[in-house]
């Protein structure tokens, strides 16, 4: 329905962009290797998938076509849905994602949020001949440890802390080492008192 959006990007959190076309606000969500290359205040084109469910229409968005196309190959596979598809794009490149998965890799596949060991051999049986092999060596060290895309706790506590003037460097190791189950409160001072460590 809608593919791609071209517009500044007015605000950057933790799993997704607020993209400002024509004065519209378009919140996009997108994984880790798009948002490296979003910086505020710039234009942008972000290739766009409109997932559409009965209580939800929800963008995802994309800074390259191939990004885009294994996106849509991930959501085809049985029960990979968008958060985890974009999940798994956040925690590990395309490239070592395709080499992983041509190399029938289990280990490192497991170790990608959202997928356990059968997930991991769909992936392998449903892709294997669709997408192109990648290159390089892999291993499970490979994957990053991203904090789970579409958590809005998160990504409520990370806008706080950018608003008080840090990074999302500094961020997303604190948020990595957060306990679960806490609020955005919690996690706010959680983060506050490891940078207050620091000084």
């Amino acid at each position: 329905m809608i593919g791609f959006l071209r517009g500044r990007v007015a605000h950057l959190l933790a799993d997704c962009c607020l993209l400002d076309v024509g004065g519209v606000g378009y919140r996009v969500y997108i994984a880790s290797a798009t948002r490296s290359r979003l910086h505020m205040g710039e234009e942008a084109t972000l290739f766009t998938h409109l997932s559409v469910r009965e209580d939800a229409l929800t963008l995802y968005g994309f800074y390259s076509q191939e990004e885009y196309d294994i996106f849509q190959q991930l959501i085809s596979v049985s029960g990979i849905g968008p958060k985890v598809a974009l999940g798994i794009l956040s925690a590990i490149s395309v490239d070592k994602l395709c080499a992983a998965i041509h190399g029938q890799q289990l280990t490192v596949l497991t170790k990608l949020p959202g997928i356990g060991k059968k997930s991991a051999q769909r992936l392998i049986l449903e892709l294997k001949d669709k997408i192109a092999a990648g290159s390089g060596d892999i291993a499970a060290d490979d994957v990053s440890d991203t904090p789970v895309v579409g958590d809005d706790t998160i990504s409520e506590a990370t806008a706080a802390l950018v608003s008080l003037g840090y990074s999302q460097a500094e961020i997303d190791p604190v948020m990595r080492r957060a306990g679960e189950g806490m609020d955005a409160a919690a996690l706010i001072r959680f983060a506050l008192s490891e940078f207050g460590k620091r000084k």
